[in-house]
């Protein structure tokens, strides 16, 4: 696991894990069953990212776009997701669109004092199989958000599928969510992290695919305990992955699965979520309105102690506050956002 890398003075990106998650006897990664569904950014096109009796291994490689034509067995292309993704017979895997990536810039120390910031930890959308946190879409984003609301940021690189199936990406974010706890005792690894961060105000937010990380990371947190105790105080999210009634593009009860859907067989219950509030906001253009109301009904009368409440923004599409944050509507959104981070120190918010 590496430790966190630095990219600007305010927001701290943690690092792609290294360590290896074994996937063969999760839902998503079932060899012989088309599990590991995915949506892609307000189209509702769910696609499986590996079928058994095309890949020969759990383990899938990126492929340069030219090397990937060279064979017959190569060619043949079971699953395309135009324009991001291409995944052939061989296993290989061809990303059709780049992800524009920040470079590191020259750190310099954020003029905070000694005030101790509230601590955000963020999980990037893209349907689990695009984008980064390095990304130029986020890195604006995020810059922007901690100028406006005053926090400290860190934005958790996650393993992407389909060359990492699910759960690595939850593997990885509860291992970030970790790694951020473990330094609330005063001797993690980051002075920055222990000087300048609150520990009785841990934040999780995400957009779209980063939505439902945030809600199987608080689910996580209500059953297990976070390191040194520290605990989550304010889930923050923004469009959840997979509407509850889309399934005409999904095989064999993937879309199921408790991880993806909350009122699935088997899923924990609500009553368990790890934090005392919640946000959860909505855009009244973005296809997945419908899930982010379905899911803040849920958890209003699923018997959680906490406190849940709704924020739409009409005439807006999916993840609008991210790809354009200078209208006047992405303001008051992070407007929102920051009254419920001080509204008061005990909280939960999510925001499909």
């Amino acid at each position: 696991m590496h430790s966190a890398e630095r990219l600007h003075s305010t927001i701290e990106i943690y690092g792609g894990l290294t360590q290896e998650t074994t996937l063969h006897f999760h839902p998503f990664a079932r060899m012989g069953l088309l599990e590991a569904s995915l949506s892609l950014f307000g189209t509702l096109v769910i696609q499986i990212v590996t079928v058994a009796a095309l890949v020969n291994s759990s383990t899938l490689s990126l492929s340069q776009p030219k090397a990937a034509m060279t064979s017959t067995t190569t060619k043949e292309v079971p699953i395309e997701l135009l324009p991001f993704i291409r995944v052939y017979k061989n296993g290989s895997v061809e990303r059709l669109k780049d992800t524009p990536i920040v470079p590191p810039s020259p750190d310099q120390d954020p003029e905070t004092g000694n005030q101790k910031l509230p601590i955000l930890v963020y999980f990037h959308g893209g349907g689990f199989f695009l984008e980064s946190a390095f990304s130029s879409l986020y890195h604006r984003y995020l810059n922007n958000l901690v100028s406006q609301v005053h926090v400290l940021t860190i934005s958790v690189e996650y393993r992407l599928a389909p060359e990492h199936l699910l759960p690595a990406a939850y593997e990885d974010c509860w291992a970030a969510l970790q790694w951020v706890a473990s330094h609330s005792a005063g001797n993690g690894k980051e002075p920055w992290l222990i000087n300048n961060g609150d520990f009785e105000r841990i934040f999780t937010g995400g957009d779209s695919a980063g939505a439902n990380i945030v809600h199987n990371m608080a689910i996580r947190a209500g059953i297990e305990s976070l390191a040194f105790g520290a605990k989550i105080l304010v889930l923050s999210q923004l469009g959840q992955s997979l509407r509850k009634d889309t399934r005409r593009a999904c095989l064999t009860g993937g879309v199921d699965n408790p991880m993806v859907n909350p009122e699935g067989p088997g899923a924990p219950s609500l009553a368990e979520l790890g934090c005392d509030r919640m946000l959860v906001c909505v855009a009244g253009k973005d296809l997945m309105k419908d899930r982010g109301v379905w899911y803040f009904d849920m958890v209003r009368k699923s018997g959680w102690k906490g406190e849940v409440e709704l924020f739409e923004v009409e005439e807006e599409d999916h993840i609008f506050h991210i790809r354009n944050i200078e209208t006047q509507n992405s303001k008051a959104m992070v407007n929102r956002l920051a009254s419920f981070v001080f509204e008061r120190s005990s909280s939960c918010a999510a925001m499909p």
